[in-house]
C-alpha cells in the first residue's frame, strides 16, 4: 500500500518536474514566459519546499499547503487558459489590449537594445493536443492537488 507520505513526495516531484519542463522550455527552447507563466512558477516552487518539508520528517498537516499550492497554480494555469482562448480579459500589462507607447520618452522608443522583449500572455506559443501550456499546467496541477489531499486523508 502507498504511504501518504508518497504521495505527498509524487505530489511534490510532480511540482518539481513541471517547474524543471518550465525551465527547458524558455532557456533550451527559447519561449520566453509570460507574467502569468511566471505566477504559474511560484505555487509550484512553493509545493517543492513543502516536499522538502515531507522528506525531513514534518507532520502530515502541511499536506494541506501542498494541496493548497497546486490548487493555487491550477487555478492560475485554468485563467491563463480562459486568457489565450478569449473566454475573459487578461490583465492589460500583457494582453492584445496593452498599454500602449504612451508612457514611453521618444529615447525609450528609440532605443532597440535595452528594451526586453513583451510576450503576450493572450498568444498561444506552444501546444500538444490542441491543449496549450498553461491548459497542461491546469489540469497536471489539479492531478497533484488530489495527490496531496489523498495523502492529507490517508490513515
Amino acid at each position: 500500500m502507498i504511504t501518504a507520505r508518497a504521495f505527498a513526495l509524487i505530489a511534490a516531484a510532480g511540482s518539481a518536474a513541471l517547474l524543471l519542463g518550465a525551465f527547458g522550455f524558455q532557456y533550451l527552447g527559447g519561449y520566453a514566459p509570460c507574467e502569468i507563466c511566471l505566477w504559474q512558477r511560484w505555487p509550484h516552487a512553493a509545493a517543492v519546499g513543502i516536499g522538502l518539508l515531507v522528506l525531513l520528517g514534518a507532520p502530515r498537516a502541511v499536506y494541506g499547503l501542498g494541496a493548497l499550492a497546486a490548487a493555487a497554480t491550477g487555478a492560475i494555469g485554468v485563467y491563463h487558459t480562459g486568457i489565450e482562448r478569449s473566454w475573459w480579459p487578461g490583465p492589460s500589462s500583457c494582453t492584445g489590449s496593452g498599454t500602449g507607447l504612451g508612457g514611453l520618452s521618444g529615447t525609450d522608443l528609440l532605443n532597440f537594445d535595452a528594451a526586453p522583449p513583451l510576450i503576450m500572455c493572450d498568444q498561444v506559443s506552444w501546444q500538444m493536443f490542441g491543449l496549450s501550456m498553461a491548459s497542461w499546467n491546469a489540469l497536471a496541477s489539479c492531478l497533484f492537488a488530489v495527490l496531496w489531499i489523498v495523502a492529507l486523508r490517508r490513515d
